[in-house]
Formats: structure tokens, C-alpha cells, sequence
């Protein structure tokens, strides 16, 4: 069975990317979905005298070690500021010290969702941009704009937002 691994760009208990990608990860059939919780891998700010001092973090290995097993991956990015949260940021810097293609060349659907009209555009756009050059083969891109209005009880109620994302795991899905 193919293993998709999961990250939710965040480390708030109560993500609405999380509660995206709960959803997402259900629709997602004949697979074995690996979650990963980034406030399962506390991890120090990443800066180079601390890894000449004291080496890559033992979590960073772990992770590594999931994310090396993984056929593809689904991404949730919360957006701080127009940009990755910083938990995320970081554990992408340490990653990227054991394999710089931290993606492994791997199918990935690229998720956000945020309270505001834009969806999280300017992260998603922001990392499908930059995660190619981490070895991300991105299939497919999805924003959903104004979460509180759109999600409820668990799933997107929006129609057209609903078959949008439909169609996306539909392809994403032919390529594991």
C-alpha cells in the first residue's frame, strides 16, 4: 500500500489547516496516510553554530526517516504573515541539512486555508516557488478562501470549492 505522508505547516492545537487536511486525508482512498505532528518534533532555531556545537537533533533524524518512506505527500501551510509559520520554516531549515531534496521528488498536493478571502495565497504561492528546488514534484495547488464561511462539521460546504478540490485529489491520486 502507498504511505502519503501529511504535515500541517503549523503548530497550533486548533489548526484550520489541520482540520483541512483531516479532510483532505479522508478522501484520499487505498492508501496508508502518515500524519505528522510538528509539535511532535520540538526542534532549537536553526543556526549553523548550533549544529557545529551540538550536531542535527535526533527529531530531525526521525523525520527524516518518515518522510524517506513516504510515495507522496500532502502539505497544509498556515500563513503568518504572508509567509510559512515559523515552526515549519524551521523544520524544513534542519531537514534540508541531512537532504537538501527534502521532497524526494515525490508526488505532492500543496494545501492552504485561511479566515481571510485569499485563501493563504501568498504562502502557496510563495512555496510553489520554492519547493521544487527541494525536490517537490507538485501535482496539484489548492486554496480555500474564507475557511469559517466554507468549512463546517468537518468538510467544505462551498459547491464549487468542494469540486475543485474533488477534481485536484482526483489527479494527485493517478500519479501515486
Amino acid at each position: 500500500m502507498k504511505k502519503v505522508v501529511t504535515i500541517v505547516g503549523s503548530n497550533s492545537q486548533n489548526s484550520i489547516n489541520k482540520m483541512l487536511m483531516v479532510y483532505v486525508s479522508n478522501l484520499i482512498e487505498d492508501v496508508e496516510i502518515i500524519p505528522i505532528d510538528l509539535n511532535d518534533y520540538i526542534l532549537p532555531i536553526y543556526g549553523v553554530d548550533f549544529e557545529a556545537e551540538n550536531g542535527i537533533p535526533r527529531a530531525v533524524k526521525r523525520l527524516d526517516e518518515i518522510i524517506n518512506t513516504a510515495d507522496a505527500f500532502i502539505i497544509a501551510l498556515a500563513e503568518h504573515n504572508g509567509s510559512y509559520a515559523a515552526v515549519f520554516k524551521n523544520t524544513i531549515d534542519w531537514l534540508s541539512r541531512l537532504n537538501m531534496q527534502i521532497w524526494r521528488e515525490k508526488p505532492m498536493l500543496l494545501m492552504t486555508t485561511s479566515p481571510g478571502a485569499r485563501g493563504g495565497a501568498t504562502v502557496l504561492q510563495s512555496a510553489s516557488t520554492y519547493f521544487p528546488f527541494m525536490g517537490a514534484k507538485i501535482i496539484e495547488t489548492f486554496s480555500l478562501p474564507s475557511f469559517y464561511d466554507n468549512f463546517k462539521e468537518g468538510k467544505i460546504i462551498e459547491e464549487n470549492f468542494r469540486k475543485e478540490l474533488e477534481d485536484k485529489k482526483a489527479k494527485f491520486s493517478k500519479e501515486l
